[in-house]
């Protein structure tokens, strides 16, 4: 799903919402008082109804005769939507919580980016190596953290729209949100590594179609990533979902 636009009071009221929502304070089965949102949030019965509907395509809340607006279980919730991502790190931004999404966020785009070089490196045109050469040129100018984290993002941008797949370009939307993040806190940080020649091996291998290599600098990329996250995070990471501690292999750089 697009992300909506952000501006204006209807964006502000879907914010507002959508964080209390994840961060319990209307906890899930919660049937909201409307009247009482209306007034706090000084908007009117119409722009509330309209923002709720922006929760509800999410699968964050539902509307029922009788019981009225209430707020869906977690298992309902598109936890992929770019705009869910962007809230949830929002609410737990430099928290446990916060690493531990990055980590599952990194565990999915090692599945897909990986398998996604492949298709790149087969796939690729010209057009396709001019962009991922131009964000490498990007990557490597010194500009501040900000800099940083867009020129890794057209690259992984770019690398997606080499497949030329749609559906796997679709997923830049979830890649980047947990790519996004990941990036101001290593960026941010002193003494991360480099990450200009492993980005370079992944293109030079895309650029000379050779699948093998393309996937073996594409999982070396993202070991080098989880030494930049564990750096920041530091010894007491958070443990994976089932108690475990948490592999290196699949974390997004």
């Amino acid at each position: 799903m697009t992300p909506y636009a952000r501006r204006g009071v209807h964006g502000q009221t879907v914010e507002t919402l959508a964080r209390r929502v994840l961060s319990g304070e209307i906890p899930e089965g919660a049937t909201l008082d409307m009247a009482a949102l209306q007034s706090e949030l000084d908007v009117s019965l119409t722009a509330l109804r309209e923002s709720l509907k922006v929760l509800a395509a999410k699968g964050m809340v539902d509307a029922r005769q009788k019981r009225g607006t209430f707020v869906r279980p977690r298992s309902d919730w598109n936890l992929l939507d770019a705009d869910v991502l962007r809230w949830q790190f929002s609410e737990s931004s430099g928290t446990g919580a916060d690493l531990a999404l990055l980590r599952n966020l990194g565990e999915v785009r090692g599945i897909i980016e990986p398998a996604a070089v492949r298709l790149a490196a087969a796939r690729r045109t010209d057009e396709d190596l001019e962009a991922l050469a131009a964000a490498l040129t990007a990557m490597g100018e010194v500009s501040g953290a900000n800099h940083a984290v867009e020129a890794d993002l057209a690259f992984h941008r770019a690398l997606l729209a080499a497949t030329h797949n749609e559906l796997l370009e679709r997923m830049e939307m979830v890649i980047e949100s947990g790519l996004a993040q990941r990036d101001q806190l290593v960026h941010s940080a002193p003494h991360s590594e480099d990450p200009v020649p492993s980005h370079r091996a992944v293109l030079d291998a895309v650029r000379d179609r050779d699948p093998d290599a393309a996937e073996r600098a594409m999982r070396a990329l993202l070991d080098q990533a989880t030494r930049d996250l564990d750096k920041v995070s530091g010894p007491n990471a958070p443990e994976g979902a089932d108690g475990s501690p948490e592999q290196k292999d699949g974390q997004a750089q």
